[in-house]
């Protein structure tokens, strides 16, 4: 979907604008407009309506929806004799074992399936397009005349991002409840830990979980971000983004490598399950945000300064 550009506002002279008594004498211009606080809401406003109103955002997100009806399907042919899928509980496919029992469990078993590959990979391809989508196009341009700043742009599209990540996530959780609720019985749920908690409190958690998988992928975001400063061609930084995402993947999964496991930005991504115990384990839970915070803090710094440092707007 094309995007309109936006309206240039021409920047106010730096410099002497007329002569005074016919001597030569300068007089200052006006002092150049700065971006107040409702502009930059705008900005934010923009960049959230051309990131959700693009024809590829909506298909991701259509594609993540119809993945946990396709798993609570899967489930319900399997155990439509009485039996039970797969095994106890548990983090990551061992969820699939209760959702006969309890069809709120699909929620944690659909983001557990998506996490590793399904969520990350349309972050990656929002991401690497934020800016080179943009250059590419020719749009970028339009950006960076108006009186917003650099930073106050590339800080409009990095929350936009992550406005997607939250969307995206509660995309799966909302079609996963939607098709528990339809195919599997509702009631109280059984902790990891063995507590039974009202569904109430089962809700709950389950928002806690998806917005706990969202901060998840901050890192991930930001890193396409930093890539996408770096190329003109939006494919070119969406498919490096997630072979980025596909590289980290492979390392994680070797034992020989573990040593850099725990710096890696997939490294606690399943520790969300711990909003599932009682009490609550906290330690992988504030790990996995202070280990996203940092990434955030490098890759968004590192792309800031390629931002601000590099002529982008052709």
């Amino acid at each position: 979907m094309s995007r309109p550009e936006p309206r240039a506002e021409p920047a106010a002279p730096a410099g002497p604008v007329r002569a005074a008594g016919g001597r030569g004498r300068a007089e200052p211009g006006p002092p150049a407009r700065r971006p107040g606080p409702l502009w930059s809401l705008g900005l934010f406003r923009s960049e959230l309506s051309v990131t959700f109103r693009r024809l590829r955002t909506l298909v991701l997100l259509a594609v993540l929806a119809g993945i946990p009806p396709l798993i609570g399907i899967a489930v319900r042919a399997e155990t439509g004799d009485g039996g039970t899928a797969g095994g106890g509980g548990g983090e990551g496919p061992a969820f699939i074992g209760q959702i006969t029992h309890n069809g709120l469990f699909l929620v944690f078993a659909a983001l557990a399936a998506t996490l590793p590959f399904f969520l990350p990979m349309t972050v990656g391809v929002v991401a690497g397009d934020s800016i080179a989508g943009e250059a590419g196009a020719g749009t970028l341009r339009y950006l960076l005349v108006a009186p917003a700043g650099r930073f106050r742009l590339l800080l409009a599209k990095f929350t936009a991002v992550l406005a997607f990540c939250l969307a995206a996530t509660l995309t799966v959780a909302l079609s996963a409840l939607a098709t528990g609720a339809l195919l599997f019985p509702l009631g109280e749920v059984t902790l990891l830990s063995g507590t039974a908690v009202p569904l109430h409190e089962g809700l709950s958690r389950a928002l806690a979980i998806a917005v706990a998988v969202a901060a998840s992928l901050a890192g991930l975001a930001a890193l396409g971000l930093f890539v996408s400063t770096l190329t003109d061609s939006g494919v070119a930084a969406m498919a490096a983004t997630v072979g980025l995402l596909i590289a980290v993947q492979i390392v994680g999964a070797i034992p020989q490598l573990d040593a850099v496991h725990p710096y890696l930005f997939t490294h606690h991504w399943m520790s969300f399950a711990d909003l599932l115990r009682d009490p609550v384990h906290w330690d992988g839970l504030l790990g996995n945000l202070a280990l996203q915070g940092v990434y955030a803090a490098v890759f968004g710094s590192a792309a800031w300064a390629r931002f601000t440092g590099r002529d982008m707007t052709v």
